[in-house]
């Protein structure tokens, strides 16, 4: 089986927020999931390590800012998904895409505005 660098894919475990913490402080029970949950709320690859828990049916610890329970309730709600990656990925991807839209709108608006503003105080 190649790896993933052979295959040319992205290894998103290089770039976790817990690859220098001990792994047995992910693996809690309880209250302490919350603590280990909003750890990793500031991870850039959140994403990854979700979708990757979710489509390999990892079933403890905390993996993208869920906890083992939250990902049972998500994987029984969304049985028809086929590739969490694909999905989240999607998703990112749209939600990027319609925050430009929206930045860009923001700032034709904007435009419009100075050059309205200044026409009025040409004319005036």
């Amino acid at each position: 089986m190649a790896s993933d660098a052979d295959s040319g894919r992205w290894n998103w475990r290089g770039a976790a927020r817990c690859r220098t913490t001990d792994a047995e402080e992910l693996f809690v029970t309880g209250a302490e999931q919350r603590r280990v949950r909003d750890f990793c709320r500031a991870c850039p690859v959140r994403t990854e390590c979700l979708s990757h828990a979710l489509d390999q049916r990892i079933e403890f610890g905390v993996w993208g800012g869920m906890t083992e329970r939250e990902r049972r309730a998500l994987l029984r709600e969304r049985p028809e998904v086929t590739s969490w990656a694909r999905l989240l990925s999607d998703a990112r991807a749209a939600h990027y895409a319609s925050a430009a839209d929206e930045s860009a709108a923001r700032m034709a608006t904007a435009a419009e505005e100075t050059t309205a503003a200044e026409g009025l105080t040409e004319t005036g």
